[in-house]
């Protein structure tokens, strides 16, 4: 199991004061990582809840949207922690609405945060780690509208859609430095951003008939699926997507 083992380890996790990146970011405290949570106001309780497993947990700071993630993220980690090992890219946003009434605003809010931010913090950590010649593992949070076209989400579907490309793309470019790829694609999980699908009766009801496992998913769910992409375990995985769906694609 020590291939799965995450001690002295420092993860960079974007959006992790709440839900699926807190899951995540509890999920590689525990793991033995300290975590750097990225976000744009003070994740205290998030915080604590890291801390509470052992392990050293501090904010960085930062705005996702229509410009690039600010240039001294890394610096900053780097000085809180001494070192950076894992990137996850959870931070994201959606905006629902009919494709003939989707305006631009909705369209580039959400593209900014989840595509374009995603892309330049990876590119500023993968700089560091080539000019440290060292590798690192990058963990983007697909969905499963990267598969699927969806509904009323169009900036949404093809912020992921893209975003699993990227992911691709990033490894296929990257791996020769060691630096790892990856991505992970939730299925249904029960947080803020699926409120609205949840307390549409129908909705709630479709979804839940075609995931075999009966259930939304939940942020721990993820847990272990970002453990093995963070770890010597998936030293040779690169350009992968891991569903963590309850079996909806299978279906």
């Amino acid at each position: 199991m020590n291939a799965f083992d995450l001690t002295g380890q420092v993860a960079l996790v974007t959006g992790a004061n709440t839900g699926i990146g807190l899951g995540i970011a509890l999920a590689l405290a525990g793991a033995g990582a300290d975590v750097a949570v990225l976000s744009r106001s003070a994740p205290t309780e998030a915080l604590a809840a890291i801390r509470a497993t052992g392990a050293r947990a501090e904010w960085i700071e930062a705005e996702f949207g229509a410009s690039p993630p600010a240039g001294d993220i890394v610096a900053r980690v780097l000085a809180a922690f001494g070192r950076l090992d894992i990137l996850v890219n959870n931070a994201g946003t959606i905006r629902r609405n009919d494709a003939l009434e989707f305006t631009e605003a909705e369209w580039d809010d959400v593209v900014d945060v989840n595509l374009k931010s995603a892309f330049f913090l990876s590119q500023q950590v993968a700089r560091h780690w080539v000019g440290a010649q060292r590798g690192g593992k990058i963990i983007n949070i697909a969905s499963m509208l990267s598969f699927q076209g969806g509904i009323r989400v169009a900036s949404y579907t093809a912020s992921k859609s893209r975003l699993l490309g990227l992911t691709r793309l990033l490894a296929n470019e990257w791996a020769r430095h060691g630096i790892n790829v990856n991505a992970i694609a939730p299925g249904y999980f029960a947080t803020s951003g699926t409120d609205a699908l949840r307390k549409d009766e129908q909705r709630n009801r479709d979804i839940l008939a075609r995931i075999p496992a009966g259930r939304w998913g939940e942020p721990g769910d993820l847990g272990g699926a970002a453990v093995f992409l963070a770890a010597r375990a998936a030293d040779y995985v690169h350009g992968a997507v891991l569903p963590v769906d309850g079996g909806w694609l299978a279906r």
